[in-house]
């Protein structure tokens, strides 16, 4: 059974860096990826990284400023955030693809987390 448990969400002012965590067990083999959603607007795939760790894909609007990681040993996934902009406000969720290969686009995955929430003051 996949279980996924974000942390590490919190308030920051712009310009400045979170990092989030994703505690998984059980999704050894599978794509992980983050993913955001705000009030009133659709889920967005923001980050997504093969089961290996070798292949990452990113959604245009974090490209140079988030990097996804993830430490199979610790079974821990990562996103790393610099440069955040109010913009990125949001609930953030970590998710599991039960392939190998991977998507950002959210129908694709099938375990979720419960979220942690990512504020970002101007």
């Amino acid at each position: 059974q996949v279980q996924l448990v974000e942390s590490g969400g919190g308030s920051v002012q712009a310009g400045g860096s979170l990092r989030l965590s994703c505690a998984a067990s059980g999704a050894s083999g599978y794509c992980m990826g983050w993913f955001r959603q705000a009030p009133g607007k659709e889920r967005e795939g923001v980050a997504a990284i093969s089961a290996a760790g070798t292949f990452t894909y990113y959604t245009d609007s974090v490209k140079g400023r988030f990097t996804i990681s993830r430490d199979n040993a610790k079974k821990t996934l990562y996103l790393e955030m610099n440069n955040l902009k109010p913009e990125d406000t949001s609930m953030y969720y970590c998710a599991a693809r039960a392939r190998t290969y991977c998507s950002l686009s959210h129908a694709d995955y099938n375990y979720w987390g419960q979220g942690t929430q990512v504020t970002v003051s101007s």
